[in-house]
């Protein structure tokens, strides 16, 4: 190797450890942010009814009429996720037969709690046909729009004499931390890091997301009628709002801040 090129990756080595020394050093002084959702004394089991944690993101017991039923985390997520990941999951049936489900995922000192939505939904038999950017227009606690994403979604399933059918989802996601909310994640990412860096504390990212499945030609209105169950349902669990009547840059400033 020429010495040109012994010095450029001598350079380059010891940029790299110049960074990963800095990044440590960050890291061994942060402290975590405030949440953007509410947690509580809330149990929460996997399929295999084992005990995940004894806290939770609580998530509403009644909406719209429809009653909250607590649903298992897969043990696969359990597996797969940091210990410290705090979950919230219930679906919700309203008396005239519609269904939703709600789901949260809470990060704690690690980031890799939280992945893109659209693995797991391929993961999960679903195909993605749609992605659109949308502003859920919010009442509580002030009038403000909600930046999120709709996946439109959709299946072959067989039916119970073998037939093949197709269902249709809607999914509604986004992102909030103790001051931010976001439909993007690399918005999200690069809060996180300009948090670090700036002000020195790692903020805490909630990724949550809305859930429906519908007849092929019904997703229009099941998408409005997820955005009213979300208008009714997110603020009585989320606790940082945007700003008034839908004036956001990518990632909103809410409210709060951090201890």
């Amino acid at each position: 190797m020429k010495k040109s090129k012994w010095i450029l990756f001598a350079v380059a080595v010891g940029l790299m450890a110049l960074t990963a020394g800095f990044l440590g050093k960050i890291r061994a002084h942060q402290h975590l942010g405030q949440p953007g959702v509410r947690v509580g004394a809330v149990s929460i089991y996997d399929t295999d009814g084992r005990l995940v944690s004894s806290n939770s993101v609580v998530l509403p017991d009644e909406v719209m009429g429809g009653r909250a039923r607590s649903q298992p985390i897969t043990t696969n997520e359990v597996w797969a996720l940091p210990r410290d990941t705090t979950f919230g999951r219930c679906t919700y049936l309203l008396p005239d037969g519609f269904g939703t489900m709600i789901s949260v995922v809470l990060m704690g000192a690690d980031r890799t709690s939280i992945h893109q939505p659209q693995f797991c939904l391929v993961a999960q038999g679903w195909s993605i046909v749609g992605t659109d950017h949308i502003h859920v227009p919010m009442q509580r606690p002030m009038a403000y729009d909600l930046p999120a994403v709709k996946l439109s979604t959709s299946m072959r399933i067989k039916d119970a004499h073998g037939q093949l059918s197709t269902v249709h989802g809607v999914y509604i996601y986004w992102f909030v931390s103790g001051d931010n909310i976001t439909g993007d994640q690399g918005e999200r990412l690069w809060s996180i890091a300009r948090t670090m860096l700036t002000k020195g504390y790692l903020e805490r990212w909630a990724y949550i997301s809305y859930f429906a499945t519908c007849l092929p030609g019904q997703d229009e209105a099941t998408c409005q009628r997820l955005e009213k169950f979300i208008q009714a349902s997110a603020p009585d669990f989320q606790v940082v709002t945007g700003q008034p009547s839908g004036r956001f840059s990518a990632v909103a400033s809410g409210k709060m801040s951090p201890n």
